[in-house]
């Protein structure tokens, strides 16, 4: 029964389509890293991506601005030994730290208009650890502040303004740490270990705060991601090998919530979370699939909504900030797709036809701008990031159907300003069946004056722009309705799947 409830699950997310970019606009040769570190080898954010890729003598990354590049491109090689991780940070675009085989972690400030030869002087190089570096984690609301752990079991916590290493947790994991996340006001963190254990932490008192044995009884690599809400996702693989996703309440990390069971694939997967959507992107190295889930307060909790496949597996992938998604094509997520030679865009799109900013689907995510200063986190302040609006970002396309009016003119440059105006507006305007008639019937003769261009100019735009809202309006009441109809019929369905009909 509570599967075909599922078929009919009201979700704005349900129909969610994912789609390539075409081929010039992939960004070709570049030649992605083989290192075997089970990193993602990709970072991206509004104004850059950035790419680790294969060099002789030490290690290098890639920061693209946009377009396509050749081989010949200024890459940042300040690293005596490969990159395996690299993390922009999420409260300045041209801030990026990297982690490295030659056991330091980096951080570099990209110019606005990219590189013009390679960089190679670090804003700072944070030296603690002991072995290599593959783990990044910049905290989501507080400035500065960026967790690091290693293949030395170390979990570091520095203050990137000043290069002070502020906290060091050496004996909270006795085996490889896998992956680290930060809960969403950055006061703890979860990670899971080569031990199969998760564990919640208090990076600030260096205590473990709670822990489950045996997350995935697999001994392949697990992950692990903190939801907004304070539950986490995990993937790993089953007894059998089976990749697998369990959802945990830390409030009682006893049973999970929730298990699926996937494939017996042996790529680790990734997850990539959105917090404005919740839903999360499981996207597998070696892969040629990307699925993707909602997760609710409703069971069973993580909802399975579509898959992505192509015919070329990924060697990596990286995940866009909700910032620089196209709101105007009601893209909600965009992924950089890790070729061998090639780095290919994919956007997740809900289909939808409108003039209007969706606000249903992007509700106010984090912005640039810190909640807390360094010091103030240290000192043991917690906030939520700071979230701003993406309808700035929105511009009204032209509409298909006023495209198709007879003899009208097209909206002059200088008075796209006033198409912000509010649509009840009050200068009455005309119906689409008063305009017809008003077509056939004669139009008295004017004389010179009357035509002077500067004199009617103001008025004809005034009427254009009245009949444009007027449009507009009568679009959005179509659309509504439509939109509870639509509703009303997914009533009906799963009243009749149920039974009660």
């Amino acid at each position: 029964m509570s599967f075909r409830r599922g078929v009919v699950r009201q979700s704005k997310f349900r129909h969610v389509f994912a789609q390539a970019w075409k081929s010039e606009h992939c960004i070709d040769d570049v030649r992605v890293s083989r290192v075997t570190w089970d990193g993602p080898l990709c970072a991206v954010n509004p104004k850059f991506i950035a790419v680790i890729i294969e060099a002789g003598g030490g290690g290098s990354f890639l920061v693209i601005p946009s377009g396509r590049i050749d081989q010949s491109c200024p890459t940042v090689c300040g690293h005596a030994a490969p990159v395996l991780d690299i993390q922009w940070s999420p409260h300045d675009d041209n801030i990026i730290a990297s982690a490295s085989e030659d056991c330091t972690v980096k951080v570099w400030q990209i110019p606005d208009a990219g590189l013009t030869s390679p960089m190679t002087e670090a804003l700072v190089t944070l030296e603690g650890h002991s072995k290599r570096v593959g783990i990044l984690a910049w905290h989501p609301s507080a400035l500065n502040i960026l967790l690091t752990a290693g293949c030395d079991n170390l979990m570091c916590v520095w203050n990137v303004g000043t290069g002070e290493l502020v906290y060091q947790l050496d004996d909270a994991h006795p085996d490889l740490i896998y992956s680290v996340s930060w809960n969403k006001d950055g006061s703890a963190v979860c990670t899971v270990c080569k031990d199969k254990a998760l564990r919640v932490i208090d990076p600030r008192r260096g205590a473990v705060l709670k822990v489950r044995e045996k997350v995935h009884d697999g001994t392949r690599p697990m992950r692990a991601v903190f939801l907004s809400d304070g539950k986490i996702l995990t993937t790993g693989f089953s007894r059998m090998s089976e990749r697998q996703l369990a959802l945990w309440d830390t409030k009682d990390l006893s049973e999970p919530m929730a298990v699926q069971e996937m494939d017996t694939s042996n790529g680790v997967l990734h997850p990539y979370y959105d917090p404005d959507t919740n839903m999360v992107y499981l996207c597998g190295k070696g892969d040629c699939t990307i699925r993707y889930f909602e997760v609710t307060d409703e069971s069973p909790y993580v909802h399975f909504l579509s898959l992505y496949s192509s015919k070329e597996p990924q060697r990596g992938a990286g995940f866009l900030s909700k910032r620089g998604v196209d709101v105007n094509k009601c893209e909600i997520a965009r992924f950089y797709k890790l070729h061998e030679r090639k780095v290919e865009p994919i956007s997740m799109t809900v289909p939808r036809k409108s003039d209007l900013f969706q606000g249903d689907l992007y509700p106010d995510t984090a912005g640039l701008e810190p909640a807390l200063l360094a010091d103030e986190w240290i000192a043991g302040q917690d906030a939520a990031p700071l979230l701003i609006s993406l309808s700035g970002g929105y511009s009204a396309p032209p509409s298909k159907h006023r495209d198709t009016l007879r003899g009208k003119p097209k909206v002059p440059p200088q008075d796209s300003g006033a198409m912000s105006a509010p649509l009840s507006a009050p200068t009455p305007t005309p119906t689409s069946a008063t305009r017809d008639m008003d077509e056939d019937v004669p139009q008295p003769r004017t004389t010179a004056r009357e035509t002077d261009g500067n004199a009617e100019k103001p008025k004809r735009e005034e009427d254009l722009l009245n009949e444009l809202l007027a449009e507009m309006k009568a679009l959005r009441a179509v659309v509504l309705a439509q939109s509870q109809r639509i509703e009303l019929l997914e009533r009906q369905l799963a009243r009749i799947e149920d039974g009660d009909v």
